[in-house]
């Protein structure tokens, strides 16, 4: 995908707050560049003058919002903390992005539009799923040369366990049998991840 550098300006943040707040109400389709403006409280040229199309401010929106998941989830994966105490935590942050109106309002924006527009499935997966991959792959190799992890394909290990991390919730709420989970449930989740994963590859005596 061919990406456009974006200029910031005073009001760029407000532009995309209100975006952010307009896609997650109303969805990708029906979500407009006049609404947008009006929440953002800017006009429609201060808008355009950012992003030329809402493609463009949509994908910008999810990278802002998927970079500040990746960030707050390295706080646990420091190269030094051990593993249970590290995937813990980050597996904690990814369930509450999902369960969040806007990790739920994304996925079913991407997965509704990707087919009319490629552009905003990849930037879906390289954002999300790969960011991810690459983020906890670093750890892991930490880990790894720590001795803690025995793993030999980095990548599928990193898949696994975001795949674990999305077990019962996300079916559930995709299908909209339920919408809001106890935090008993996000533990029961977290912890069942976390267990699962180092049965697999926790380093045994």
């Amino acid at each position: 995908m061919t990406t456009q550098t974006i200029r910031q300006g005073r009001k760029f943040t407000q532009v995309l707050d209100g975006a952010r707040q307009v896609f997650i109400e109303m969805g990708y389709e029906r979500a407009n560049v006049d609404e947008i403006a009006r929440v953002a409280g800017v006009s429609k040229a201060t808008l355009y003058s950012y992003f030329p199309d809402k493609r463009q401010l949509f994908i910008e929106v999810y990278q802002t919002e998927l970079l500040n998941l990746a960030d707050a989830a390295m706080e646990f994966l420091a190269p030094d903390a051990p593993p249970q105490q590290a995937l813990h935590g980050a597996a904690l942050r990814l369930i509450d992005y999902m369960i969040s109106d806007f990790g739920i309002a994304m996925f079913r924006i991407c997965v509704a539009e990707a087919p009319r527009f490629p552009e905003i499935g990849q930037a879906f997966y390289e954002n999300g799923p790969e960011l991810g991959r690459v983020r906890l792959g670093a750890y892991f190799r930490q880990a790894i040369a720590r001795g803690t992890l025995v793993i030999e394909d980095i990548d599928l290990a990193a898949d696994q366990f975001f795949q674990l991390c999305q077990t019962t919730i996300c079916d559930r709420m995709l299908c909209g049998v339920q919408t809001r989970f106890p935090p008993e449930d996000i533990a029961r989740i977290a912890d069942g991840a976390v267990a699962m994963f180092m049965a697999r590859y926790g380093r045994t005596a």
